[in-house]
């Protein structure tokens, strides 16, 4: 075989594309940032571009995740290269808005030629059978979701993962079928045993049996850009080692944590029986302004709940003394309770209603956080000693 044909042989035919900026950019945009700025396989730094049949296939992959887009494109030529993601994609984002770009490769040298107007780029490329292919497997479940019950699964959750690498079967949500025959559920929940977070759908058809999963926390960061662009409706499907999901355009396939997630029932506390209803902004605001003085190391804040007041207290050797009170609905005894004040702005983050619910039980116990205005929505935080 001669050095053309075997150079042919590795980086594949020649392609040719022209393709609209803007939708170049976006594409790019998705699919880069999955992947690693430091690679001990070199491949994996790269995009795999595959056009043919008026499309322009890209994808990337850290072998964890693979993101893939299709977008519309003038193929003159089908053909794949792969070419460096970030540099590819630094200088699409560099070239004038609204240019026509020319993708074009040269086999025998192994490069991939960017043309726009009088600007031009050659990028060495690496031989696309040695990209890697993730998004292949066989699924045991697929089903469907509005992209608004997807963002609340993700963003509702995501505050509470853990990033403690020791207890990496909690640094991700666990998504599982849950709840009675009467009334099935699709479940996330996220924890880093400090808060908890439990958000439920109404469990959608083809779900039931499904196995449950925890979806890595770095594939919660890129699904939720995906669906955040396409908007519409969320297809998942789902094995015990991988999950895929197709949202527009786009196609995000990812490995799951392979771990046990405890026993989560056992944290969310049954016997708290104290009420308090609080203005959700006024709450938010107060928590914010008081715990300025705490100490960056614990952030405390003590909260205590009276009939119809909540006051709100921090100290600080080196900072000195806050104090504020806020009018609540509360006719229950007397609580003097402490909190990371970060922990309680996160939930409050989520709380979508005009008031918030917190239910407790007494000084030691975690309280029990609930949003009226979402009931599958469900928040713990463990309290702390001041």
């Amino acid at each position: 075989m001669t050095a053309s044909a075997q150079a042919s042989q590795n980086y594949a035919a020649a392609f040719g594309v022209k393709i609209e900026r803007g939708q170049l950019l976006k594409a790019l945009a998705h699919v880069q940032s999955v992947v690693e700025r430091r690679n001990t396989i070199p491949v994996l730094g790269n995009v795999k571009l595959e056009a043919g049949g008026g499309q322009l296939r890209l994808t990337a992959t850290d072998m964890d995740i693979a993101v893939v887009e299709t977008v519309a494109a003038d193929t003159q030529n089908s053909g794949v290269t792969t070419a460096p993601a970030h540099t590819f994609y630094d200088i699409v984002r560099k070239l004038p808005e609204g240019s026509e770009i020319e993708l074009t490769t040269e086999p025998e040298k192994g490069l991939l030629t960017i043309k726009a107007g009088k600007s031009r780029f050659s990028l060495s490329c690496l031989p696309a059978e040695d990209f890697p292919q993730l998004e292949k497997g066989e699924f045991s479940h697929e089903f469907t979701l509005a992209a608004a019950e997807a963002v609340a699964l993700l963003d509702k959750c995501r505050f509470a993962i853990s990033t403690e690498e020791t207890r990496y079967y909690l640094n991700g949500i666990y998504i599982h079928a849950a709840g009675s025959e009467d009334a099935p559920v699709l479940r996330a929940v996220a924890t880093d045993g400090h808060r908890l977070a439990r958000i439920e759908v109404g469990l959608p058809a083809g779900a039931a049996g499904m196995p449950g999963v925890i979806l890595p926390r770095k594939a919660v960061g890129e699904l939720r850009k995906l669906i955040e662009e396409a908007g519409g409706e969320v297809q998942v499907s789902v094995s015990k080692t991988k999950m895929r999901f197709l949202a527009g355009n786009a196609s995000l396939v990812t490995k799951l944590i392979d771990g046990t997630f405890p026993d989560y029932e056992r944290v969310i506390p049954q016997g708290n029986d104290k009420l308090a209803e609080i203005e959700t902004a006024k709450f938010a605001e107060a928590i914010d302004r008081v715990a300025t003085i705490t100490s960056e190391k614990t952030r405390a804040i003590r909260l205590v709940f009276e009939q119809g007041n909540l006051n709100l207290s921090a100290s600080s050797p080196e900072q000195g003394t806050a104090t504020e009170s806020l009018e609540i609905t509360y006719s229950a005894d007397s609580v003097d309770i402490g909190f990371n004040s970060r922990y309680l702005l996160d939930v409050m983050a989520q709380i979508d209603g005009d008031s918030v619910q917190f239910q407790l039980a007494d000084a030691s116990s975690p309280a029990l956080v609930r949003d009226p205005a979402e009931v599958g929505a469900l928040y713990v935080v463990m309290p702390m000693r001041i």
